[in-house]
């Protein structure tokens, strides 16, 4: 299944249903009156965030949703039906952005959440609703409301406890495989990874879920290689694994430049907590490790850890660093959630 992560679509509520204009014309009946029904509401526009969804590739073959328009009035008082709703169904970690691809419309992060984007129009009014003392046949009844129209944004942020960033093979894929059951491409060139993914961890009888995204180059903030827009997929993570080459010339350097990415980016990612670490150390000589190892400390100005993703050494102590700052956060929302929890007084 092809990854799409972002989508433009075009959503329109129903036009509310026109009242009727009618008489009782039964024989026998002296005084018949009015008996034009209401005209019923336009469906409704709901997106909701469901399970079993990974992507927005429903999206790229059909752009355009129209909810139904309500029905006519009729006579014999006689109010028309409502038009049926039209629901957008995403994955969790979908935003519903504006046209303008900055207003946030809503931000679907849990399965079950649903959220009404465009109402329908009102049903316009049967004559007997106009009848007054005065005015015993009146001879008028509102169209209804057209429903509402709008262009839209649908972009996915991929919803994991810890993210993986770096140059390109800097050995992210490996350590994804080596961790997790995903299997992503794995080669020795650059840029195998063309689409963000996921993988479960499990260590110490604990989970958490991981992501990788593509690497960074610099200028990617411009647009260089592949860009930066799957940043986005590691902005709800509560901690990124920065991973360094420990085969490239030179590892500070390396580190630096997607530390200015991250920066150029924005949206928090250059405030979040990270782990360093130094990978592909099964590839270097005791005296290169070494000073690798002192370059990558004096850049990132923290100790880092030293891995190897095929040989598994230094991984667990990597994932179990991961897991102290999940853990920490998790603590944190549960105490947050706690202040906030209605008691009787």
């Amino acid at each position: 299944m092809k990854f799409l992560d972002q989508a433009k679509v075009y959503v329109r509520s129903g036009d509310g249903g026109a009242g009727c204009v009618s008489f009782r014309r039964e024989k026998f009946i002296e005084f018949g009156g009015p008996d034009g029904g209401n005209g019923g509401r336009g469906g409704d526009v709901w997106i909701e965030c469901v399970d079993g969804l990974n992507t927005l590739i429903d999206y790229r073959y059909q752009q355009h949703f129209k909810a139904k328009k309500g029905e006519h009035g009729m006579g014999a008082n006689r109010a028309g039906a409502k038009g049926s709703d039209v629901v957008l169904k995403v994955p969790a970690g979908t935003q519903v952005l504006d046209e303008d691809e900055e207003t946030i419309l809503a931000d679907l992060t849990e399965v079950g959440q649903r959220i009404r984007l465009l109402s329908g129009g009102n049903g316009g009014f049967g004559n007997a609703e106009f009848k007054t003392s005065t005015n015993q046949a009146p001879r008028r009844a509102n169209p209804g409301l057209e429903g509402q129209e709008k262009w839209i944004w649908l972009r996915l942020k991929l919803i994991a406890d810890a993210g993986l960033v770096g140059l390109p093979n800097a050995g992210k894929s490996t350590f994804l495989a080596a961790t997790t059951a995903a299997k992503p491409k794995i080669a020795d060139y650059p840029f195998t990874t063309l689409h963000p993914g996921l993988g479960v961890v499990r260590v110490d009888g604990r989970e958490f879920v991981l992501a990788d995204i593509p690497g960074l180059i610099e200028g990617a903030h411009e647009g260089a290689g592949l860009g930066d827009r799957f940043l986005g997929h590691v902005e709800r993570c509560r901690v990124l694994l920065h991973l360094v080459d420990g085969t490239c010339e030179h590892a500070g350097k390396a580190y630096k430049t997607v530390r200015q990415e991250l920066v150029a980016y924005g949206g928090g990612l250059e405030d979040r907590i990270e782990i360093v670490a130094l990978s592909k150390i099964d590839s270097l000589t005791p005296e290169l490790l070494k000073q690798q190892k002192e370059r990558l400390q004096r850049a990132a100005k923290k100790k880092p850890l030293l891995l190897s993703s095929q040989s598994g050494k230094g991984v667990p102590e990597a994932l179990r660093a991961l897991l102290a700052v999940i853990d920490e956060g998790r603590e944190a929302e549960v105490a947050e959630a706690r202040k906030t929890e209605w008691r009787p007084i």
